[in-house]
């Protein structure tokens, strides 16, 4: 037994900001997928997996307990396909902030869910949202606290922009130009991060009112133009908010980036070489970076592992 794949996503734009009501685009990227799997697979970590599944399940039990108008489940078939040894087989990798949970939730959600909503019907706002909340209380197992935009975009599979908390919608973006120079990339710290203690920094910082008003008047302010960029194919004035967002970034947001990228990140603001900024809740995993000479940006940082995900 395999189940479909679920595929990982990247946040471009809207890190913490979302928590704010900032805007935020968030797209599924192909290159990691995880399904649901049951054979014979003994690896330790098919083991774990299913270890973890049969805390998630005990977690949905609760869940639907408390939340039965919001969603229910088939946990006579999801108990028996775990007990036969169901795992989550993924190669989305954890803690690099492109989704893994939010696939597993995605998957679980598609597989066991009564009465679910499907990526076939007309996607209403109030539909988008409700799968949204599903998907936020499924993923709390996982982060504590989580927005459900993660699962949301893994189980719908398309560009998903986030114009405030509950103004939700699927989006097109730009189609690429495979033939562009310019690139959107993945830089691979080397490092996972967890989600929990970052935000938990985040919201102590909330607590001091320069920082509140340093997220509203630059941060969001940034965020929301490089997403109307973004989507109105604006490359111009896109890398000039990227270049103010990265620098926002790096002067609040610096227990967020690992701190042997401080220098590679403000090499990047004095060159124009590329831009980084957070992708995910940072603390390790990816960052993103965002150029309009991929080349360029290649021998800059030179030494460090690379991944295109969009072309300009």
């Amino acid at each position: 037994m395999k189940g479909p794949l679920f595929y990982s996503k990247i946040l471009l734009f809207g890190e913490y900001g979302i928590i704010k009501d900032s805007k935020g685009l968030s797209i599924p990227y192909n290159f990691f997928k995880g399904a649901l799997k049951t054979d014979e697979n003994s690896s330790e970590s098919a083991k774990a997996s299913n270890e973890s599944l049969k805390r998630f399940v005990d977690y949905l039990k609760e869940m639907e307990f408390h939340e039965s108008n919001l969603v229910s489940f088939d946990f006579l078939k999801l108990d028996t396909d775990v007990a036969d040894g169901m795992y989550f087989d993924s190669s989305i990798p954890q803690g690099y902030g492109i989704g893994s949970s939010g696939a597993l939730v995605a998957a679980i959600y598609d597989k066991y869910a009564n009465n679910k909503i499907t990526v076939l019907e007309n996607l209403t706002r109030e539909k988008l949202l409700t799968l949204k909340s599903i998907f936020s209380k499924m993923e709390s197992f996982f982060h504590g606290k989580s927005s459900g935009l993660d699962p949301l975009n893994s189980y719908l599979s398309l560009p998903i922009l986030i114009n405030s908390k509950d103004n939700i919608e699927s989006t097109s973006i730009p189609s690429q130009n495979k033939e562009g120079k310019g690139a959107v990339f993945l830089l691979d710290s080397g490092m996972t991060g967890e989600t929990a203690p970052m935000v938990q920094i985040f919201m102590e910082k909330m607590k001091q009112e320069g920082f509140r008003n340093m997220l509203k008047d630059q941060f969001i302010k940034h965020t929301d133009a490089c997403v109307e960029d973004f989507l109105s194919g604006n490359v111009k004035s896109l890398f000039g908010n990227l270049k103010e967002l990265s620098h926002v970034v790096l002067d609040n947001f610096k227990p967020m980036i690992p701190s042997k990228f401080h220098d590679l990140w403000q090499k990047g603001i004095e060159s124009n070489d590329y831009y980084l900024k957070l992708c995910g809740s940072g603390g390790g995993g990816y960052i993103l970076g965002f150029t309009q000479d991929f080349e360029k940006a290649k021998k800059a940082l030179s030494g460090h592992k690379l991944e295109v995900v969009y072309n300009f």
